[in-house]
């Protein structure tokens, strides 16, 4: 019960922020009622699936200070699970999903405790490699298609299926993401105010004095690694079902684990509303760019290099990312 009154807790937000976030939260309720294109309503999904993913990151990178960037082999493991369960055995994604994370967990516990005796970089090239190196055996991997991957048919499953989570038609799938955001932002909030959430702030701030407070840094770290690694994984299970065909270049690859850590850092690490914020930016500019300059213009690669310069001008301003902004803005007006 306690746990539950401190998820729905916005309190200590000014007012200003959760009336904001309210009209937010509305208009992303409401947005599939009224005209859209197919291209729009793709990147809004790609919106939440990123939100949860920096969501993710957020618990060890922002809140932790552990810059991982190895999480696509998690979100590979929970889409690889539901898709081999669905295509193979028939198991709908509600049963799919959480043996997809209880895989994923197990996995982030057995290279978890060794990878967090190592600080700093030495720490986040450990998680690349990790990462890499299952990729690898994903792709010569037969019984999961190998570097061909996997495709889930959606013609046997013509009516919508809320059970396998097959639709036709992508308003479906936006609601159950959006459920999953809501639910996302609700654990982010009793997290950040829990017992585990003030330790790892304090590991973040100076290790050696947690330590000489009673915390176990090693286990903080792992624990709270597990928690990443959930949340990404059970976003990974809803998009083998969304996408329809995985391989592992598009599920495991480094682009991924690091755009992962992009939406965090980018809107703000360390703070509720940095990853969400981060997806809001990075994934339009992202998509809208791309189809812009590269698709329409013919001009292909120049939308990257105006998405990395974006990157690089708010990173260069306020290393807190776009959040920091806020709150330094905010800061200098009550002076």
């Amino acid at each position: 019960m306690e746990a539950l009154k401190n998820a729905v807790d916005f309190s200590d937000f000014p007012r200003s922020d959760l009336i904001i976030a309210i009209l937010v939260g509305a208009a992303l309720l409401i947005f599939p009622l009224f005209p859209h294109s197919a291209f729009a309503m793709a990147t809004m999904i790609q919106f939440f699936i990123f939100s949860l993913y920096g969501m993710g990151w957020n618990t060890i990178g922002g809140y932790g200070g552990q810059v991982d960037l190895g999480k696509a082999q998690y979100v590979g493991i929970g889409a690889y699970t539901t898709a081999v369960m669905l295509i193979r055995w028939d198991i709908p994604f509600w049963f799919s999903m959480p043996i997809g994370v209880l895989l994923s967990v197990s996995w982030s516990f057995i290279i978890g405790y060794p990878l967090f005796r190592l600080k700093g970089h030495y720490f986040a090239i450990a998680t690349i490699a990790t990462s890499l190196v299952l990729k690898d055996l994903f792709e010569v991997w037969g019984f999961v298609g190998a570097a061909r991957g996997l495709e889930i048919s959606p013609i046997k499953y013509a009516p919508p299926d809320f059970l396998r989570l097959i639709f036709r038609e992508d308003v479906y799938y936006y609601y159950v993401i959006f459920v999953f955001f809501l639910l996302g932002i609700l654990y982010m909030n009793w997290f950040r105010k829990s017992r585990l959430g003030f330790q790892l702030r304090a590991i973040k701030d100076n290790e050696n004095v947690a330590q000489s407070l009673g915390i176990n840094v090693h286990w903080a770290k792992i624990k709270t690694y597990a928690i990443a690694t959930a949340f990404v994984s059970v976003v990974g299970s809803f998009h083998a079902c969304y996408i329809k065909n995985i391989e592992p270049e598009d599920t495991m690859s480094l682009n991924l684990s690091i755009l992962i850590a992009l939406m965090a850092m980018l809107g703000g690490a360390g703070s509720l509303w940095g990853p969400i914020i981060g997806a809001g930016v990075l994934i339009p500019l992202k998509s809208y760019l791309k189809e812009w300059l590269g698709a329409s213009a013919g001009l292909v690669g120049i939308d990257l290099i105006i998405y990395a310069a974006i990157i690089m001008v708010i990173s260069a301003a306020e290393p807190r990312g776009i959040w920091g902004l806020v709150e330094k803005i905010r800061r200098r007006r009550s002076r």
